[in-house]
C-alpha cells in the first residue's frame, strides 16, 4: 500500500537512492534538501514527488518543510549529515555544535514535526549514524559524538513513540558521495580505505538505501529501536592479512 514518505537530505547519495526506491513502489515522496536546482532535478524524475527547499540547520525551515507533507506520513528518513574530520586540538566548540545540530538535533526536529502524521499512519522512521560512533577512529571526535547522539535518540524515540511508530538507525561506513569526495576523490586514498573493510570496497548509496527501504516497509513491522551496521564488516570483522 502506498503512502507518503519524507526524505530529508534527498539529494545525497543515500537519500536520492532511497527516494527512487520509494517512488518506484508508488509512494508520494517529499524531497527535502537545501539546493533548489538539485532537488528540483531529482523531483523531475520522480512523478508525484514534492520538492521542498530547506536547510536542515534551520530549525524553523526544517519543521515547516516536514509539516508540508500533510496529515499522514508512512515514513521519514533523515539522511542529512556531515563528515567533520579534525584532530581534537584543532576542533573548535563550533565544530562540535554544528555537527550536533545537523546530525542529531535536525533528526529530532524532523521527527517532532512529523510526529502526529507518523502516528496517524503508524509509520516508520530511519535515522543515520556512522561506523565511527562505535569503532574509534582518529580525527572523528566531533562527528562520532554527534552520531552517537543519533543512536541514543533512536532508542529514546523508539520507546516514546511505540507502538504506533517504529524508529531504527543505520550506521554506514564511508560511502561514495559528494560529501565524502575529499576522502574518496583521490583514487589511491579511496583504495586504501576500501582495503580496511573485510569486504574490500567503499559503500554505495544503494547499500544503505536498500536497508532503509526495508525498514520503512511493513515487512519490518516487528523491528524498532535497532542500530544496523552497513559497513562491509568494518565494525566487527577482522580481515585477513
Amino acid at each position: 500500500m502506498s503512502g507518503t514518505v519524507i526524505v530529508v537530505g534527498a539529494t545525497g547519495a543515500v537519500g536520492a537512492a532511497l527516494a527512487r526506491r520509494r517512488a518506484a513502489q508508488g509512494d508520494r515522496v517529499v524531497l527535502v534538501a537545501r539546493d533548489p536546482e538539485r532537488v528540483a532535478a531529482l523531483a523531475a524524475g520522480l512523478p508525484g514527488s514534492l520538492a521542498v527547499v530547506a536547510d536542515a540547520m534551520d530549525a524553523a525551515a526544517l519543521h515547516a518543510a516536514v509539516a508540508a507533507a500533510g496529515p499522514s506520513v508512512s515514513g521519514l528518513a533523515y539522511c542529512a549529515g556531515s563528515i567533520a574530520l579534525k584532530p581534537l586540538k584543532r576542533t573548535r566548540e563550533a565544530d562540535f555544535l554544528d555537527a550536533f545540530r545537523l546530525n542529531a538535533l535536525g533528526a529530532a526536529i524532523a521527527v517532532q514535526a512529523a510526529q502526529d502524521a507518523l502516528v496517524a499512519a503508524k509509520g516508520s522512521v530511519v535515522l543515520f549514524s556512522t561506523v565511527a560512533a562505535r569503532a574509534g577512529f582518529p580525527n572523528h571526535a566531533a562527528i562520532a559524538a554527534a552520531k552517537a547522539a543519533v543512536e541514543g535518540l533512536t532508542v529514546a524515540l523508539a520507546a516514546e513513540l511505540a507502538p504506533a511508530v517504529r524508529v531504527n538507525c543505520i550506521a554506514p561506513s564511508l560511502t561514495r558521495s559528494a560529501m565524502a569526495a575529499p576522502l574518496t576523490g583521490n583514487a589511491q586514498m579511496a583504495e586504501a580505505i576500501a582495503k580496511q573493510h573485510p569486504i574490500p570496497r567503499l559503500g554505495e548509496g544503494e547499500d544503505s538505501a536498500a536497508l532503509a527501504d526495508f525498514l520503512l516497509s511493513p515487512a519490518a513491522g516487528w523491528i524498532t529501536g535497532q542500530v544496523f551496521a552497513v559497513d562491509g564488516g568494518r565494525s566487527t570483522v577482522r580481515s585477513r592479512g
